[in-house]
């Protein structure tokens, strides 16, 4: 089984030509080659690329020629505007293109919060039609994601990054788990799906990281290891461990079993987003 990560960002140096509209922790650039360099480094066949919204916006450009450079190892996954009337029509040239498997709204200030919005319902009802899941970045917006899973059983929901709010830099939240019943509660919804991505920046110990070992199994007891889907969110986490503790802390023999450890780690994700690595 193919070990592929959930969450991996790619993106170039500021400049005029594609400027940045924010900064996301991480190194000044991180190319297509950088990233295949850290994967092959730890034995990661695959990788979910996803643009970067905080630097990109909506504009997915670069992903995409990294993903097109590099077809054997990524698939790309573009945030989408909530609040563009053409939206549907966005998605369905998006799943026209080849090497997209998803989409991703970012439930910032900027979307709403009625679970009736329509612009929500017509990104949800779009990636139904279209065989796209779609990634909610949510944390703090769980009930209403709860609310639009019922309204959309057909649509592929993943929640990005456990649900929960996550450090860019140490120290880790006091209790970075406060949230976790509301995020336990959507596993009722057969739907939705929850990327274990970044998970480490939680931990209040040293690699391997043993703390978070208990909380995260409450996550694949309620959703099922088949809905549950191993990533990094590489580079963001930069500032609290680097890749290959990333990877390795999944891979620790006292935890996890061979089986249970290539489904969490790639089956899952096979399985979700209908993709695989080719190498």
């Amino acid at each position: 089984m193919p070990i592929i990560d959930a969450q991996v960002h790619c993106y170039e140096r500021n400049h005029a030509g594609r400027p940045w509209h924010a900064v996301l922790a991480g190194p000044p650039e991180v190319t297509g080659p950088d990233m295949i360099r850290a994967m092959d480094a730890v034995g990661v066949d695959g990788a979910l690329l996803v643009s970067v919204y905080t630097m990109y916006r909506f504009d997915e450009s670069y992903a995409v020629s990294v993903q097109r450079a590099h077809p054997r190892r990524f698939g790309v996954i573009k945030p989408v505007n909530a609040n563009d009337p053409a939206v549907g029509e966005m998605i369905a040239a998006w799943a026209a293109m080849d090497g997209t498997v998803a989409i991703r709204v970012m439930m910032n200030q900027d979307v709403s919060t009625d679970p009736n919005d329509p612009g929500l319902a017509r990104v949800l009802a779009a990636a139904a039609r279209h065989d796209l899941p779609l990634n909610l970045l949510c944390r703090d917006r769980l009930a209403q994601v709860a609310t639009l899973a019922r309204r959309f059983p057909d649509t592929q929901i993943v929640i990005d990054h456990l649900g929960l709010e996550q450090p860019f830099a140490p120290p880790p939240p006091a209790n970075p788990w406060a949230e976790l019943p509301h995020v336990l509660a959507l596993a009722a919804f057969p739907n939705v799906a929850i990327k274990i991505t970044g998970a480490c920046t939680l931990s209040h110990q040293p690699f391997p990281y043993r703390d978070i070992r208990t909380p995260l199994g409450r996550i694949f007891e309620a959703f099922g290891l088949q809905r549950c889907m191993w990533g990094t969110d590489w580079t963001r986490a930069v500032a609290l461990l680097d890749y290959r503790q990333g990877v390795d802390s999944f891979r620790a023999a006292d935890w996890l079993s061979d089986s249970d450890r290539a489904t969490l780690m790639g089956g899952s994700l096979q399985r979700i987003y209908g993709w695989s690595p080719a190498r």
